[in-house]
């Protein structure tokens, strides 16, 4: 094994240590670009003298900051556009009907980046005023990377992040100008929370949400991990409840907790057991 492809196998095992996620042949050409920064910052000069840096103990910090910088966070506002528009014309009225009587909803946007995703979920529901006066909104946003987390939690922009994905009226109405950056407003960020969580450990609500968003997440997960993410994924949903997957991805030949749905494609009902928890969880989130 040349030295190289050992070096790629300690960062890819570190990654999927610390995320579940697998460093793929595929992926390798990443590495270079996306672990530039670091190193410039600690004058490292290449991948082999990173991964005897990354074999000390002592170096658990640079291990944290090379994890995050592998991280794909790609999104923005209302990605894939027809998923939304499923979502409003379909999903959430199907929950209105089966959540009239408390007028709550509990929505898991699992693996939700920098936030653009739970955001452009308040935003539909902002837009509708008279629909969901007297209900109560809860949209959790969680993410393995705290980097992306504590962007969420802030809410706050750049121009060209803010002008993927949505029009000019919903930047108006949703969002103020701040030195070049745009917030999103109170009004929105009033429905969202975000916190740090691993998709691997116990759900933050076991059968609590609505509906989970969990797209272009399990892609990076070999079938065993994969099979363990949707384990968890089905102990926080409820018994009536909807997944919604990418396009890449599906429950078919994957689980068994899963079933698609009638209507929408990328969506699937739980199938909940007894023992929808029994393997034990790595450890337990605080709940929502």
């Amino acid at each position: 094994m040349a030295v190289d492809d050992a070096s790629h196998r300690i960062i890819g095992e570190l990654l999927a240590q610390r995320t579940g996620q697998q460093l793929t042949e595929g992926r390798r050409w990443r590495v270079s670009s996306a672990l530039s920064g670091l190193f410039r910052e600690f004058e490292i000069e290449n991948v082999d003298q990173l991964a005897c840096m990354l074999e000390r103990p002592s170096e658990q910090q640079l291990a944290t900051r090379v994890v995050e910088a592998l991280l794909n966070n790609e999104t923005y506002f209302f990605r894939d556009n027809a998923y939304f528009s499923v979502l409003a014309n379909q999903v959430l009225p199907d929950l209105a009907r089966k959540r009239e009587a408390r007028k709550r909803l509990t929505i898991w946007s699992a693996g939700c980046s920098t936030g653009q995703e739970a955001l452009s979920l308040a935003m539909i529901f902002a837009e509708q005023p008279a629909r969901w006066a007297d209900w109560t909104i809860e949209i959790l946003g969680t993410d393995v990377s705290s980097k992306a987390i504590d962007t969420a939690r802030d809410g706050l922009y750049t121009q060209f992040e803010i002008q993927r994905g949505i029009s000019v009226a919903q930047m108006l109405n949703f969002f103020i100008e701040d030195k070049g950056h745009w917030q999103a407003t109170d009004r929105i960020r009033a429905m969202t929370r975000f916190q740090q969580h691993n998709i691997l450990d116990f759900p933050p609500s076991p059968g609590r949400f609505d509906l989970v968003m969990c797209r272009n997440v399990l892609l990076y997960f070999d079938p065993q991990t994969r099979a363990t993410a949707f384990d968890r994924l089905a102990g926080g949903i409820a018994n009536d409840g909807w997944l919604m997957l990418g396009a890449g991805e599906t429950v078919v030949g994957q689980t068994e907790r899963f079933k698609p749905a009638e209507f929408g494609s990328s969506l699937y009902a739980p199938i909940h057991e007894d023992t929808s928890m029994a393997a034990q969880p790595r450890q337990r989130a605080a709940v929502f």
